[in-house]
């Protein structure tokens, strides 16, 4: 019987998750055969960045296919998809409505043998159909598909928001005037819960399920670098930093009325998810990475590292 490591890999994207993935699959002291699609004007593209960008994938061994996951039907995508034992989703923060179903679609029709969706994020199950975020029902929808079927097994590893998406200025949590002061927002109440993971420690999860030893896993698979509450946030900040923050309640009433007033903000659809606090957060002690003594970076970790 082959080693799981001898199965071939498709992994979908190469952003910042599928780097991250990259990284950890290639540094797997026995690293499977990988192949990642990307799409064909990254394949030709005479810019330095991506000239060096297919360097050093060929330098790590790493093969190439052409092919977008946004753009080709479900049957180009099945058979992009045959010949692969395992296709990893990395990429659909900005992919067309229905993509992912697509992708699922695609994976079941090529007889794949292991597919990891693209659902690096919060717990769609608790969430369920009809949140503010309805990309999470789309979600909802692919986790049925995967369960009514019996051929390809499945792994969702839940990560929590990406820990660096904490500080993203855009998502309005922790941001810094033009005056230098740090404002700390808490989304939904103080005391509410965040679970968060650094997109390397993703990466390192993501290889360990592919290529650990225990065993394959399967279904849903709980991860997370930190489960922090805002107070407790804003503390991290603070003694980071060296400076109070100021410190604003946005509450659920109110984020669910600047989303009415603008329906199409994408971010403002994650506040009011976040806010309302469901399947957004639960405890490190349940985790794999915990079980398996992983060390993951916390949020005190990364701010260290890269708060200014």
């Amino acid at each position: 019987m082959p080693s799981p490591n001898s199965h071939p890999i498709l992994l979908l994207g190469l952003g910042e998750l599928g780097t991250a993935i990259l990284t950890a699959l290639t540094a797997h002291p026995s690293p499977p055969p990988l192949t990642i699609l990307l799409r064909p004007s990254s394949l030709t593209s005479p810019s330095p960045a991506k000239t060096a960008e297919r360097a050093h994938l060929a330098d790590l061994g790493v093969s190439t296919l052409p092919g977008d996951v946004a753009t080709a039907t479900r049957d180009e995508l099945t058979a992009l998809f045959k010949g692969f034992h395992t296709v990893i989703g990395a990429t659909g923060m900005f992919a067309p409505p229905g993509t992912q179903t697509k992708i699922v679609e695609a994976v079941l029709e090529a007889g794949v043998e292991r597919y990891l969706p693209w659902q690096f994020g919060v717990d769609y199950d608790s969430i369920g159909r009809g949140s503010k975020q309805d990309l999470f029902t789309e979600q909802v929808g692919v986790r049925e598909i995967l369960r009514g079927q019996g051929r390809t097994k499945w792994v969702v590893i839940s990560t929590g928001l990406f820990l660096s998406f904490l500080f993203e200025p855009a998502f309005g949590v922790v941001v810094r005037g033009e005056d230098g002061r740090r404002t700390v927002r808490a989304l939904g109440g103080w005391g509410e819960r965040i679970t968060v993971t650094a997109v390397r420690d993703i990466g390192r999860v993501v290889a360990e399920v592919v290529c650990g030893e225990d065993g394959e896993v399967e279904g849903v698979v709980f991860v997370a670098g930190e489960t922090i509450s805002y107070e407790h946030l804003a503390e991290v900040v603070e003694e980071v930093a060296g400076e109070k923050v100021q410190r604003e309640l946005w509450s659920v009433e109110r984020l669910v009325e600047e989303l009415r007033e603008d329906p199409e903000d994408g971010l403002k659809k994650y506040r009011v998810v976040f806010a309302e606090g469901r399947g957004v957060a639960w405890d490190v002690e349940r985790t794999f990475n915990h079980r398996k003594g992983m060390g993951m970076q916390d949020v005190k970790g990364w701010a260290l590292e890269n708060l200014k």
